[in-house]
């Protein structure tokens, strides 16, 4: 093979740019599904000849075509190779082999450049203007004396995918237009957080958050919350009204049955080996919380990394991918309160559409928001299906509703972000309040 997977151990010192990554993580989970999917092509081959591979009703009828087919081959090989030892089917086994150990080489050259990049993120933080904790609010325009806006995101994932580079950063493109952006940087969970429930993070830090951000800017502000941050700026908007001039809803999951409940119940079951780990520990692991949404689309690994292969190392395209994978394997620790509400209870029960979830003792009612309301649904996310995503604003009286064409990270850091999703949100903002 080409490139092959190299030893994460360091001999000396090596320049910053030259350790390797110890992505994609959790990696052993990515290599089995990649070499586990690409082996079994050829392990099928017999099952397939032979009628007794198992195949969808919707596929029945195009397999039937290809063992036909493959019949035909077969018997035209046959007549070509009388007179010596030949199998019937081997130059298709043969040519199976090939192309998966061809893909597996290039999966593998992929994940190695990757973990070799020399790219990496060297922004500078804002300046802090609230600390509480784990948890920072960085204040993006602090300068620019325009309208405050307080970014609410996931607690899964690091704050950073609305700030990943210098050319990709929605946090600088609206300060540099006059807003004056704050995002809540959660942090990694403490001794402290290690305690908390959603409720604690919303009736609690949240809220102060929230607080001081009002009294600084001297009246009600605009709330945006990204993926699982919009659940948390919902339960917000219910609880304080006043204090809000506005709710922005970007790719924020509600009815978490919508589209495909089984695989959803399936994401709540994984979590039931790590129950000792939860009780112990106080939190999920990175890589454990990355293993159980890798279920999600467990080729994933596969599709990306074969793509990246194919790029110019040196390219633009090349670096943003570096980027933006790095940012998914910065993850951070899930507290065991938030890991049992969050996936046993919206992906599980599904709490949210039930109306089940509760926040301080109170349900989470969308129909009792009442401030102006935008919902921005990218058209095209695996991650938070658009199903479950229209059910939150319809759900909450006079919502408005965008259905850009990009995907679930791609409506924050692609090339179509800023026509599609910037900028209307920076209109709405404008024009909220």
């Amino acid at each position: 093979m080409s490139e092959r997977l190299a030893d994460d151990r360091q001999t000396g010192e090596a320049p910053p740019s030259r350790v390797k990554r110890q992505g994609p993580r959790p990696l052993a989970l990515h290599l089995t599904a990649v070499l586990g999917s690409l082996l079994s092509s050829s392990a099928a081959l017999p099952l397939l000849r032979s009628g007794l591979l198992p195949w969808t009703p919707a596929l029945r009828d195009r397999a039937a075509a290809l063992r036909a087919e493959m019949s035909r081959a077969d018997r035209r090989q046959d007549g070509r190779t009388q007179g010596r030892a030949a199998e019937p089917g081997d130059r298709l086994t043969g040519e199976v082999d090939r192309e998966v150990r061809r893909r597996i080489d290039t999966v593998l050259t992929g994940i190695e450049r990757y973990r070799s990049h020399p790219y990496r993120r060297d922004l500078p933080d804002p300046p802090v203007a609230w600390a509480e904790g784990g948890s920072r609010l960085l204040d993006y325009g602090e300068r620019a004396g325009g309208r405050t806006i307080l970014f609410v995101p996931s607690l899964v994932n690091r704050a950073y995918i609305l700030d990943l580079s210098r050319d990709k950063s929605l946090m600088r493109w609206l300060a540099a237009r006059g807003f004056r952006p704050l995002l809540l940087d959660w942090g990694r969970p403490g001794p402290l957080e290690r305690r908390f429930t959603l409720t604690d993070y919303i009736a609690g830090r949240l809220e102060r958050a929230l607080d001081f951000v009002v009294e600084a800017a001297g009246a009600p502000v605009p709330v945006v919350g990204y993926c699982m941050g919009g659940l948390l700026a919902a339960a917000l908007a219910q609880r304080r009204p006043r204090s809000l001039a506005g709710l922005g809803l970007m790719a924020t999951p509600w009815d978490f049955h919508a589209e495909d409940a089984a695989t959803a119940r399936r994401v709540a079951t994984l979590i039931q080996p790590w129950g000792p780990v939860l009780d112990r520990w106080g939190e999920l692991p990175t890589d454990a919380l990355q293993a159980l949404f890798a279920q999600l689309d467990p080729l994933l690994a596969l599709k990306k990394f074969s793509g990246f292969a194919r790029m110019a190392p040196d390219s633009r395209a090349a670096t943003a991918f570096v980027a933006l994978e790095d940012w998914l394997n910065d993850g951070v620790p899930l507290v065991a309160g938030v890991a049992r509400d969050a996936l046993a209870g919206w992906y599980g029960r599904n709490d949210t559409m039930a109306g089940a979830w509760m926040v301080a003792g109170l349900p989470v009612d969308p129909g009792a928001i009442r401030v102006p309301t935008l919902a921005l649904i990218p058209e095209r996310d695996r991650i938070v299906p658009p199903a479950s995503a229209l059910a939150l604003p319809a759900a909450i009286p006079g919502a408005r509703i965008l259905r850009p064409p990009l995907g679930h990270i791609g409506m924050v850091v692609s090339a179509g972000a800023e026509t599609g999703v910037w900028n209307p949100l920076s209109d709405w903002l404008a024009a909220t309040g």
